[in-house]
């Protein structure tokens, strides 16, 4: 088995896990590197991977074949262009960097040099999105008029983390960091929009960035598509809305991965590792083809990351398709760049 050996450029909460476990997990990897600017924390987990002090210092590592770059946004574009620039693929954290702009660039090079270059969208692996994904690809919804995909919170402390709550910083807050996943899931889903209308506000207060965003997106088929996400919601509601022409969905967010790595579950290939449902989460009504109406309960089936880390392997071993790569989820930037836009001169924003 061909083994792919991986630099790691950060070991924050995201190395830690979203990348060193399941990447460890892969019998095709090779966690070979992990970035550690003052500590040494992953050399109990991972003794094999050399401790660097710098990125530039393990992109001199000539046989690391491939560099996730999980830094803050505000690094991505210098370190996914140096990891490029040292003839390494490159998987790079959502969002994909501060603006369309940058990203543009990172392309281009990307294809200069002949190497790969791909975001790390894992909430395409949740379970509650691929059951949302299902619904609608099942067809029995009819023509779909509005979807609604949220994801609220309720905290109204500010994050110890600067690059996410200074407003000063690009890239920072909500917008950034939640909305990539939201506007990625609706662009995967529905595609890419006429326009857009945003709001997008700092419900802590100015001196914090954004916490809050709900954005529309219009599509010329007549659908809207509905994007929010806030800081203040104790009480949530069912975070996947589907309204159709004979019927609706809704489901809740259940997926459970991100919290079970955190309490030291270890993922698994080809094979569920995450906790069952002990209830069904979510509601199918729809016409049935002899127009009476049927109201289920829905049970989601469980999502893996690690797919992910799989469709990478086989797209270096076997040129087979790229997950989330960077020329696709460049359109998702236009959409970011667009809101702002759009929040700022409290306008609709056309993208075609």
């Amino acid at each position: 088995m061909q083994i792919i050996k991986v630099g790691l450029c950060a070991f924050g909460m995201s190395g830690k896990v979203f990348h060193a476990p399941f990447i460890k997990e892969h019998p095709g990897f090779l966690l070979a590197a992990i970035v550690e600017r003052n500590r040494e924390e992953s050399k109990e987990k991972y003794p094999e991977a050399t401790i660097y002090r710098s990125v530039s210092d393990m992109l001199e590592n000539a046989d690391i074949d491939l560099v996730v770059v999980n830094s803050p946004i505000q690094t991505h574009f210098e370190y996914v262009k140096m990891a490029l620039e040292a003839g390494k693929n490159v998987i790079v954290e959502k969002p994909f960097t501060v603006n369309v702009r940058e990203s543009e660039m990172l392309v281009n090079l990307a294809k200069e040099k002949n190497l790969f270059l791909s975001v790390y969208q894992n909430r395409r692996f949740d379970r509650d999105y691929l059951q949302f994904k299902k619904i609608l690809d099942g067809g029995k919804l009819g023509n779909i008029k509005e979807a609604e995909i949220s994801y609220d919170r309720f905290r109204i402390e500010a994050s110890e983390k600067a690059h996410k709550e200074n407003p000063d910083l690009p890239g920072s807050g909500a917008l950034h960091d939640l909305g990539s996943h939201l506007i990625d899931q609706a662009v995967h889903l529905f595609g890419f929009p006429e326009k857009l209308f945003a709001d997008v506000f700092a419900m802590k207060g100015s001196a914090f960035a954004n916490d809050y965003f709900e954005i529309i997106l219009y599509y010329e088929n007549d659908l809207r598509v509905r994007l929010k996400a806030s800081v203040f919601a104790k009480e949530t509601h069912n975070e996947f809305i589907l309204q159709g022409e004979k019927g609706s969905f809704l489901q809740e967010r259940t997926d459970t991965q991100e919290s079970e790595v955190v309490s030291g579950i270890i993922p698994k290939l080809n094979e569920n590792w995450t906790k069952n449902l002990e209830k069904p989460d979510g509601i199918l009504n729809y016409q049935k083809e002899n127009s009476e109406w049927e109201r289920q309960l829905t049970s989601s089936e469980a999502g893996n990351y690690m797919d992910y880390y799989q469709e990478i392997y086989d797209h270096f071993v076997s040129n087979l398709k790229l997950p989330s790569p960077g020329t696709e989820v460049i359109q998702n930037m236009k959409i970011i760049d667009a809101v702002l836009e759009s929040a700022t001169e409290e306008k609709v924003v056309y993208l075609n």
